[in-house]
């Protein structure tokens, strides 16, 4: 007997179904119905965020060194599922070799990032020039829980991107995956549920395009959300709700492994720069 499968969410460790009971069917490349998947609600992002604010302390008070080894072992358990996460892309009309390179560069991206956690410190911090007998230091921290915006085109390639630079300093994670592919976001969650990432470090949910804006630019324990470059309309809005509480807007640029800098621009975006004073008596 065939399972067809109901994609459920993926908060704080687990995978449940949305509260409010809706969902939407996934249809393959030839339009046959082969699974659903959750339509997340208000309520959902809330407990989200519950999720994630309780994981921040945990998860940013780790080692730089341990959270490296995290972020590796989850590149360890997707390269023992890539064949499944490749057939899983190219049910959705893409081709086989391209299905290849996405997840390829999925595990990729994830390897690169955890190469960045204990590195980041040295990239980013700074000894600053002051007057007087005192030395000042500048180093980076994170901010806290962030909403992170995504598509889902480019399968798993295009998620891991938006939430790995978010992840490397020490935030947590609410992932809302929009877009026809974003299914792909719970096969990528069920990698994390056996990997070594604590529970609400990384909350994933998947709803229709703009159907969370609202409540997600205007929630009071949010610190920050990261939108893709794509609607001017969408980005405005955003920086008009998030005035609420002061939340942080970004955009962040795409990352090519090539170019490290690309990677280390969007983990600074997501940090602040906590600066030291400590007097000088020699």
């Amino acid at each position: 007997m065939e399972v067809q499968k109901t994609y459920k969410l993926y908060v704080n460790g687990a995978f449940p179904r949305t509260e409010s009971g809706r969902y939407t069917e996934i249809l393959d490349a030839e339009g046959r119905h082969f699974a659903n998947i959750c339509r997340s609600s208000r309520k959902d992002l809330r407990e989200a965020v519950v999720a994630a604010r309780g994981a921040f302390a945990s998860w940013s008070g780790r080692t730089a060194y341990n959270r490296a080894q995290i972020l590796y072992r989850v590149a360890e358990i997707l390269e023992s599922r890539r064949e499944s996460l490749e057939k899983d892309h190219h049910r959705m009309g893409i081709t086989s070799e391209v299905a290849e390179r996405i997840v390829s560069e999925a595990i990729s991206l994830w390897v690169h990032f955890a190469g960045f956690a204990d590195k980041m410190g040295q990239l980013l911090s700074s000894v600053n020039p002051v007057q007087g007998p005192f030395f000042n230091f500048s180093t980076p921290e994170p901010i806290g829980v962030v909403g992170v915006v995504s598509g889902s085109e480019k399968g798993i390639a295009e998620m891991s991107k938006a939430i790995l630079p978010v992840l490397v300093s020490g935030n947590t994670v609410v992932l809302i995956a929009e877009g026809p592919n974003r299914h792909l976001g719970i096969d990528m969650a069920e990698a994390f549920a056996v990997s070594d990432i604590p529970a609400g470090v990384i909350n994933i949910l998947t709803t229709e395009e703009n159907s969370l804006d609202e409540h997600l630019f205007t929630h009071m324990d949010i610190n920050a959300v990261s939108l893709p470059k794509k609607s001017d309309e969408r980005n405005a809005d955003a920086q008009k709700k998030a005035t609420s509480n002061l939340k942080r807007i970004c955009n962040p640029g795409d990352i090519n492994i090539e170019d490290p800098a690309s990677g280390l621009r969007n983990i600074r975006m997501f940090t602040e720069l906590k600066t030291t004073w400590h007097p000088n008596l020699a």
